[in-house]
């Protein structure tokens, strides 16, 4: 993945370097903005008087029949969803297997959040949405959030959500970049701690429940052309433990009869539209 420069280097020298000296060594001036951010996808860094910025704007991506991700909203008012079965025994690997020791030689630790989620993408249980090819940049600037309408025959799930920006299927200044899918953002929501994290409780089996994946603050350019993706599953392995899916007090009290394979909906109505909120820069 090229990002255009070194960007530890510049910030190292344009921003760490300036602040030190003027807090430091009474030098300056320190032209440094309220926010100053690295916008992937155009590869340049953009200045704010705010964070968010202030004319930053929600808009709601949709989940939509057929693996259609649009920012118009579902209108079915009957039974909609997809469902995938999760089961712990074989869980959803955050980056391509071998998974090598983290600080090993050859380890792709370093630069995991950038590779390909090809990978993955055609598992039974990682579930994938995808808009049309952009018409035009769709910029995003802020906070993010996923409100995932779901439901599971288990007590127990994880829920996780990621952005994804999909090349086009032909990139002729750099071939090997055609149809790729890098991971912009993304996040892991444990069901327990849907309504708080020091009072978990078990999940109703078969009810549809509403949760918001908070998904780290980002800024981002989707190219015209390219397509916006989201992937649900709920695993993760092993950057997130495994979940019984089977309510238990403590995770890590679980004895293995506790891990069972369960079968999770994600819905998609008008009731129950579930969605990603993207804070759209204007054109």
């Amino acid at each position: 993945m090229d990002f255009g420069d070194s960007t530890g280097v510049w910030f190292r020298r344009e921003v760490e370097a300036p602040f030190f000296a003027f807090y430091l060594k009474d030098r300056g001036p320190l032209p440094l903005p309220e926010a100053l951010v690295f916008e992937g996808g155009s590869n340049r860094w953009r200045r704010f008087d705010a964070w968010p910025p202030r004319e930053a704007r929600p808009r709601n991506l949709y989940l939509h029949a057929g693996g259609r991700l649009s920012f118009d909203p579902p209108t079915q008012t009957d039974a909609a969803y997809d469902q995938f079965v999760s089961d712990p025994a074989h869980p959803v690997p955050y980056r391509p297997r071998p998974v090598q020791v983290t600080y090993s030689r050859g380890s792709e630790w370093g630069s995991w959040q950038a590779m390909d989620q090809r990978f993955v993408e055609g598992r039974p249980d990682v579930l994938v949405w995808v808009t049309e090819p952009l018409t035009e940049d769709v910029v995003i600037a802020g906070d993010l959030s996923a409100h995932v309408f779901a439901s599971t025959t288990g007590s127990d799930a994880d829920w996780v959500v990621k952005l994804i920006d999909v090349y086009p299927d032909t990139v002729p200044a750099t071939p090997r970049m055609g149809g790729y899918q890098l991971m912009v953002a993304g996040e892991i929501l444990r069901g327990r701690y849907r309504r708080s994290f020091e009072r978990p409780e078990p999940i109703p089996a078969n009810r549809v429940l509403e949760y918001t994946v908070r998904i780290p603050p980002q800024a981002y350019r989707f190219g015209r052309g390219h397509r916006i993706m989201v992937q649900v599953q709920s695993t993760w392995f092993p950057l997130y433990d495994r979940n019984p899916q089977t309510y238990v007090p403590s995770i890590f009290a679980a004895r293995p009869a506790d891990y069972r394979s369960q079968t999770h909906r994600i819905w998609r109505t008008a009731r129950s539209p579930s969605h990603i909120v993207l804070p759209v820069l204007p054109p």
